[in-house]
């Protein structure tokens, strides 16, 4: 790819540059020794049980997996869809996406129980499990997010660089259409078996990627002066984040009125949605209002123009939001009863129409924030490192 802008490192040689390195990677520290813990005396120390298997854990993962996704974004819009703001950016974008996918990767990898048995995982599949085809979305994620940045850097690889940048946008779109169809694959559980779930995630990948992008790039910019996007680049993401959250908040909309026109799915969704107790609350205040009326009002109102502030608030809502969505879909799907014969009656001695608990334990809370750590920890090595940052937004504009 040619252009006339320079790229070039952070300055790491600095006090704050090195409390931010420590502080990732303190957190993917603590996430080490926490699966660890787990490993060592077994899952009984957490908050899971035999209804709910997949914890606090699986939803910070799955949350980390699908805003990776969604991050890419900023590199499509420019390269894709030849949007010339977006260009400087890309390069961040690339690696904040490979970040959080790590982040997520290894949480997930590391809350299985038998992480030792990832070589059994990866060299025998069943391909009519979603699970092994999405080990292959996985890999090719990022051989094609690192063959992305690498057409970038590279001028003696720029013919490739549109051939790339298509193929990558194409692959995050199935790599998320296939995380969705995790949940709507399972048919055993209500509140997942559903088609509109992996559109749903792909509407929710594009929200909480780019607000995540938002953050971090606004972050480096207070941090170093660096990076700092272009009133342009900053009006189309404001504008951008605003119609994404509402086209995520429409399907999740879609999503639970499908379910509860289902007879056989009415009784889960009235759980959900108003008898839920702590799922409810996420899913009206956590994600409803607060992770999706808000941050649109705030980025669409008149006092958010030039303000980087709001911004940053308002993308901070929407990742809050969607993580309050996260937990209700996994942890919510999983505590109310499996309907295995629905319309009929039967009776057994374990938990049947019982309304399974729930309580993340310490070692999840501290494992789910280690992935944070993972994809801090690589973001700020990486900007050390190697030229991912513009010196000048200038030629964009």
């Amino acid at each position: 790819m040619s252009s006339p802008m320079n790229f070039s490192t952070i300055e790491g040689r600095n006090v704050g540059a090195w409390v931010i390195l420590l502080a990732f990677g303190g957190l993917a520290g603590l996430g080490g020794l926490a699966a660890l813990y787990m490993e060592h005396n077994g899952h009984w120390v957490t908050g899971m049980n035999n209804q709910v298997v997949w914890g606090l854990p699986h939803v910070v993962a799955v949350f980390l997996i699908v805003a990776a996704s969604g991050a890419l974004n900023v590199a499509s819009i420019g390269s894709v869809f030849g949007k010339e703001p977006y260009k400087p950016m890309a390069r961040l974008s690339c690696l904040l996406a490979g970040a959080l996918m790590a982040g997520g990767l290894a949480v997930l990898l590391l809350d299985l129980g038998r992480s030792d048995r990832l070589m059994v995982a990866m060299t025998y599949y069943n391909f009519t499990s979603i699970f092994a085809l999405n080990i292959f979305f996985y890999s090719g994620f990022f051989s094609l997010v690192i063959a992305y940045v690498w057409t970038m850097m590279d001028d003696r690889v720029a013919f490739f660089y549109k051939p790339v940048a298509v193929a990558a946008f194409c692959w995050r779109l199935a790599l998320t259409t296939g995380t969705g169809s995790i949940f709507g694959f399972l048919i055993s559980r209500s509140a997942y078996h559903s088609a509109a779930m992996a559109p749903m995630f792909i509407a929710l990948s594009l929200s909480c990627g780019l607000a995540a992008f938002v953050i971090v790039m606004l972050f480096i910019e207070a941090c170093t002066g660096r990076a700092k996007p272009s009133p342009e680049l900053l009006r189309r993401m404001r504008v951008l984040l605003a119609v994404l959250t509402a086209v995520a908040l429409y399907f999740v909309f879609a999503l639970h009125l499908t379910n509860y026109y289902s007879a056989e799915r009415r009784d889960v969704e009235r759980f959900l949605l108003f008898d839920g107790g702590l799922f409810t609350t996420l899913l009206w205040l956590g994600f409803v209002c607060a992770g999706s009326f808000f941050p649109i009002g705030l980025l669409l109102g008149p006092w958010a123009k030039g303000s980087r502030l709001l911004m940053a608030l308002a993308s901070a809502a929407v990742l809050a939001g969607g993580l309050s969505l996260m937990y209700v879909i996994i942890i919510g799907g999983q505590v109310y009863p499996i309907e295995i014969f629905p319309g009929k009656i039967v009776t057994s001695s374990f938990f049947d129409g019982v309304v399974s608990t729930y309580m993340p334990s310490l070692p999840e809370f501290v494992l789910a924030a280690g992935g944070v750590g993972i994809a801090g920890l690589i973001v700020t090595v990486v900007l050390w490192a190697l030229p991912m940052l513009p010196d000048s937004h200038q030629a964009a504009e």
